[in-house]
């Protein structure tokens, strides 16, 4: 199908009865005729809805009546709805109805009748009329609704995981860019909780070299975070050749307190990777900030100590001998290693190491002997200084 054809064709259906009276709640839509359509039809479920709070709620154990233009009206408007649903899914322009009006029209369906009028339910409430409150939402965006504004921002998809996808968009509010990350809709009970997990426990932190998360919608399993410039390896890959020692070590510096930070509350992060540690650039500094806790180790909580996939690229590779579910300091230490060692070169191959020290560092850190390696971060901060 020719989406641009079938949007075409659905602004020429209404073309009559067109309604613009909502076009601000859709400022997100960048398509304009379908940002009227949306319009319009907001425009006509309000209507309609009006129109049936006017018997609501139904008091009668046997409900009450509905006329049959109104039902035969409202059964049309939803079926253009569904329409375009059909239509648009798997595109840019793929969008569902709100939660609330998803759930109320799942609920007509059940009732109206095309033939002679339809009977409202018994016990059924009035419905919420939604004039500052856009009904239609693109998958493609996030809407905010705060006390001084209601505005839709696109999302552009920056990157995705094996549970999450990663978007980025603009608060023309706050005139900056945040992150959204949302979950996908294929994971399971456990997948999710842990997912929410991650937001909770990021949110109980409170540092500079952590990324700053905001808020949970436990409607769509997603949060907002603060946007960030460059993953580390992305970063170190685009200046590799231009940073020198020190600028090297300031990064290096920043990781372990993070790293000292995030110990501190008891915590083990078991993912530690280039990608998973993030850059924030300012006109006179560049910030490290520590992300993804997805499989970060919680004392006494279930959803960190049983079965857990083995993973992160830097890991020792004996934990896939030990088992996940023994991952302990000495393994964050070896991850840590590895990562400082690719902060200092831009490489994750450990061959060939011709500074001494940097050789001596490495080695420590990654001794097959796990009681000879670092026992903390601070004795890998002591190690790296040396460096």
């Amino acid at each position: 199908m020719n989406i641009e054809n079938y949007i075409e064709s659905q602004y020429r259906n209404i073309d009559s009865n067109i309604n613009e009276e909502y076009l601000e709640l859709y400022e997100g839509v960048n398509h304009p005729k379908l940002k009227v359509i949306f319009s319009t039809l907001h425009s006509r479920f309000l209507e309609l809805f009006k129109s049936m709070n006017s018997r609501l709620p139904t008091m009668s154990e046997y409900g009450d009546h509905f006329w049959a233009d109104q039902s035969r009206e409202l059964i049309e408007a939803i079926e253009i709805m569904r329409g375009m649903q059909r239509a648009l899914k798997n595109t840019p322009l793929a969008f569902n109805p709100d939660e609330y009006y998803q759930g109320i029209i799942k609920e007509c369906n059940k009732f109206l009748s095309g033939n002679g009028g339809s009977t409202l339910p018994p016990g059924m409430d009035k419905v919420e009329l939604y004039y500052t409150i856009p009904i239609f939402i693109l998958q493609n965006t996030i809407t905010i609704v705060n006390s001084e504004y209601n505005k839709t921002f696109e999302l552009k998809l920056i990157g995705e995981g094996s549970y999450a996808q990663i978007f980025k968009y603009k608060d023309e509010y706050y005139k900056k860019y945040f992150v959204l990350k949302r979950a996908k809709k294929d994971l399971n009970e456990k997948e999710l909780a842990r997912f929410k997990l991650e937001f909770e426990q990021m949110n109980t932190l409170n540092s500079p070299y952590i990324v700053e998360v905001f808020c949970y919608n436990d409607t769509t399993n997603e949060y907002i975070m603060e946007y960030m410039d460059f993953s580390l390896n992305d970063y170190i890959t685009k200046n590799n050749t231009k940073l020198n020692v020190p600028q090297r070590k300031r990064l290096g510096f920043q990781i372990l307190k993070a790293f000292a930070y995030i110990h501190s509350k008891e915590l083990l992060h078991r993912d530690i990777s280039p990608k998973n540690i993030l850059i924030k650039c300012y006109d006179d500094v560049e910030v490290v900030k520590i992300a993804d806790f997805g499989l970060v180790r919680i004392p006494d909580s279930n959803l960190t100590s049983v079965n857990t996939e083995f993973k992160g690229y830097l890991n020792d590779p004996s934990l896939v001998v030990d088992g996940f579910e023994r991952y302990n300091i000495l393994h964050e230490t070896y991850a840590l290693t590895r990562l400082l060692f690719f902060v200092m070169t831009g490489r994750t191959n450990i061959d060939k190491v011709s500074n001494i020290k940097l050789k001596e560092f490495v080695a420590r850190g990654l001794n097959i002997d796990k009681s000879k390696r670092f026992l903390n971060v601070d004795e890998l901060t002591e190690a790296f200084r040396q460096i």
